[in-house]
């Protein structure tokens, strides 16, 4: 069997190597040299001739980091590689899914097509913004869950049938309900009306929290407007207590500013995106030893289902 070999792009260094480290084999060796003009140009300093390639980067803003993937690609396939993994802990335009309003780019689409066109047999992700996005690929898609990594969290902080999971808008519902079915407990949903990106204009609450521990799920926080309003809604409605679940913590502009001010009690993130800044609210988890053992499975030819929780 050909042998496995890991190479990181520049952001995603800090987890690449965890990855690594968990899967049992050093960081494959890549210079990215950079030119004074800003241009980049990746090499691979070792043998990838009929190797299983998996390179690891979120493609987060600014979009140097998905171009950097790219040609990363592209220099493993010029390199006779025998078969080659994008491995995007966090999929970078996966909120461009569709044309919701006139002339507008599907933005997840294009970037699906562009990784195929550079070379990748593979994709491997977590959370997408919705599961649909699967279907852009022509290639398989590992489609990893983070529910994997934040059900032994909150079992951990002792689950009781006083807690109730929301979904923050409509568009949650499915990601939302998955954790109420696991836990055996209700959902509820925040109806939000927003005018324009990233502002909330109202939101309503539909389902019963009066006096109900709530935990709000989605995918990502970009601001932290919708989840903070949410929060706020939610007290409003009788919470005794709200804390959010949040794969990917984007948390651009003032949203470290908008959750240390907010009625949030914590927000549980993981590390497929490196935190900008500390906070007291802000709780991280590690994702290295999920995508290690997907690594590993691959490799191997394995099924991945175990990697997934199970409902009860």
């Amino acid at each position: 069997m050909a042998d496995v070999k890991i190479f990181s792009g520049t952001k995603t260094l800090y987890l690449a190597e965890t990855i690594a480290d968990e899967y049992g084999i050093p960081l494959g060796n890549i210079n990215i040299e950079k030119f004074s003009d800003g241009e980049f140009q990746p090499s691979i300093l070792e043998s990838v001739r009929g190797s299983f390639i998996f390179f690891i980067q979120s493609t987060t803003a600014p979009s140097d980091n998905l171009m950097e993937l790219l040609l990363m690609i592209d220099a493993a396939k010029r390199a006779s590689a025998g078969y080659i993994t994008a491995v995007i802990p966090y999929f970078g335009y996966a909120r461009q899914d569709r044309k919701d309003k006139p002339r507008v780019a599907i933005g997840a689409k294009l970037v699906a097509n562009i990784i195929q066109a550079a070379g990748a047999d593979r994709i491997m992700t977590m959370d997408f913004h919705a599961d649909q996005l699967q279907g852009f690929f022509d290639i398989p898609v590992d489609h990893l869950k983070g529910q994997a990594i934040f059900v032994p969290y909150l079992e951990s902080i002792g689950m009781t049938d006083n807690f109730i999971f929301a979904a923050p808008d409509v568009g949650g519902v499915k990601r939302a309900r998955s954790y109420a079915k696991y836990f055996n407990t209700e959902l509820v949903i925040c109806d939000k009306v927003r005018k324009q990106a990233n502002i909330v204009d109202s939101m309503t609450v539909i389902g019963d929290v009066q006096g109900r521990d709530v935990v709000l799920v989605d995918d990502l926080i970009d601001t932290g407007g919708t989840l903070c309003k949410a929060a706020k809604t939610l007290f409003e409605e009788g919470a005794n207590s709200v804390r959010a679940i949040c794969t990917h913590a984007v948390l651009s502009g003032d949203a470290h500013k908008n959750i240390d001010n907010s009625l949030l009690k914590e927000l549980i993130v993981t590390d497929t995106i490196p935190l900008k800044q500390k906070s007291k609210k802000i709780k991280q988890l590690p994702v290295a030893k999920l995508f290690a053992r997907a690594i590993r499975y691959t490799h191997e030819y394995r099924s991945i289902a175990s990697l997934f929780v199970g409902k009860k």
